[in-house]
């Protein structure tokens, strides 16, 4: 796999800039005329093109995929920094994961005893690069998973993904959630100043449970859910199901809504 150090000509670039300004302005340097060295902007613009083969803020991704192999159970951390991140199930068969990353990135996999661990992180991609991650699961593996962002939203979709559990959280950005069958010990989703938005299949049922904090809001679709007991939510008819989906929701400052 390419290396995916971040590229350190344009900061090295600003950083000395900086310096030299600071300097000048505190009177530390005199008679320095910056303009006079414009051309090793070029110089370093060049090497840039040269090494990393771009020199500005892209939004393109690039596809990837892992095949299953022998893998009877996967786990996906996935830390996205500012970066917007959607969840979705494969269609095609024979594939672990598959989806649109950072270009000249991928994913980390370790695989230990059948087990998959899968590590999509910011931290590990060009800076500069801010398209959107998409992330397609396998349906016949057993997944936990484990998504943050600070600044991005989630857009996550459990239909026809077999979860084991799901901690799902964001900073700034909201969190959308599509609830799914296959779900066995729960679903965390919280933001602290984006909304949190949990969507529930008609055949689906779900019992939520919602942590509210004094500048949160909620919105429920009265026509589907029902009120257990303070805070505390259902959909109607859960007490026909065997394993409805247990949710627990919090927001700081954004609307929780049930729908």
């Amino acid at each position: 796999m390419r290396s995916t150090r971040a590229p350190l000509i344009l900061p090295l670039l600003l950083l000395i800039v900086g310096v030299v300004l600071l300097l000048n302005n505190f009177l530390l340097l005199e008679n320095v005329d910056i303009l006079r060295f414009w051309p090793a902007v070029l110089v370093l613009a060049g090497l840039q093109l040269l090494l990393r083969g771009d020199i500005g803020i892209s939004w393109q991704t690039k596809e990837f995929g892992i095949t299953r192999g022998t893998v009877q159970t996967a786990s996906a951390e996935v830390s996205s920094g500012e970066i917007d991140v959607k969840v979705r199930a494969l269609r095609r068969e024979g594939r672990l994961v598959a989806g649109h990353f950072t270009a000249r990135s991928r994913p980390q996999l370790t695989v230990r005893n059948n087990h998959a661990r899968l590590q999509f992180q910011r931290g590990q991609t060009w800076p500069f690069s801010q398209g959107d991650w998409e992330i397609g699961l396998a349906r016949d593996v057993p997944w936990s998973l484990l998504i943050s962002t600070h600044l991005g939203e989630l857009d996550i979709d459990l239909r026809g993904v077999s979860v084991r559990q799901a901690h799902l959280a964001s900073g700034i950005g909201d969190v959308r959630v599509w609830l799914g069958h296959e779900v066995e010990s729960g679903v965390r989703a919280r933001s602290t100043f984006g909304n949190v938005i949990i969507t529930v299949p008609p055949e689906q049922q779900a019992i939520i449970t919602v942590i509210r904090r004094p500048m949160a809001r909620l919105q429920i679709d009265e026509t589907r859910f029902l009120m257990l007991r303070p805070n505390v939510y259902a959909t109607l008819g859960y007490e026909q199901s065997d394993a409805p989906v247990n949710v627990e929701v919090t927001t700081t400052f954004g609307t929780v809504r049930l729908e």
